[in-house]
């Protein structure tokens, strides 16, 4: 009985390993696909339009804020001023001190949540091809070919997704896809 047992599981791990062996395995750079997105050319203008009219004009709102509240600290007589209201005003200008000084950081939080909410469903999208075309052509594991620095000789899938996607792909960046270049 134990014999028996004993040639299923090494018939078993036979079977694994050889079936690991004949799994095939792709790669993709899932961003040079999301780049290539009509969608992403309209994004990256609503970016810049964002950065422009939304980050660059709160941040001139609230210098002006902080100006103002800070000049009704320093230039008006505080003597008859509540102390609540001094208080307040206090807090107010250390508080907007604070997001002048740290203007970059919360900008570029900003800048990054809303990147992430309109790219979101391009990634989705390109996502949801990829395991398509992972499907349809037999692929076990799809690697991104970024993730790692050393990795088994794989397909490119770039090119199947762009088609399937009906995304044009450079030349420039097949070669960069597939590791050769022209040096």
């Amino acid at each position: 009985m134990k014999k028996i047992i004993s040639v299923l599981v090494i018939a078993c791990g036979l079977l694994a390993a050889t079936t690991a062996k004949a799994q095939k395995i792709a790669y993709i750079r899932i961003d040079d696909m999301v780049s290539l997105m009509p969608e992403a050319a309209k994004i990256d203008t609503l970016l810049s339009k964002y950065q422009t009219d939304s980050l660059n004009g709160t941040l001139n709102n609230i210098v002006q804020e902080y100006q103002y509240k800070d000049s009704m600290l320093t230039k008006v007589d505080t003597s008859k001023t509540p102390k609540q209201v001094l208080n307040q005003l206090r807090n107010d200008v250390n508080v907007l001190a604070y997001q002048i000084q740290n203007w970059q950081t919360l900008a570029s939080q900003a800048y990054q949540n809303k990147q992430q909410q309109l790219f979101s469903p391009i990634y989705d999208k390109v996502i949801s091809a990829v395991r398509t075309v992972a499907k349809e052509k037999g692929y076990a594991y799809v690697l991104s070919k970024d993730v790692f620095l050393v990795a088994p000789d794989g397909d490119d899938m770039l090119p199947a997704v762009a088609a399937r996607l009906g995304v044009k792909v450079p030349p420039a960046l097949l070669q960069k896809s597939s590791g050769k270049t022209n040096q």
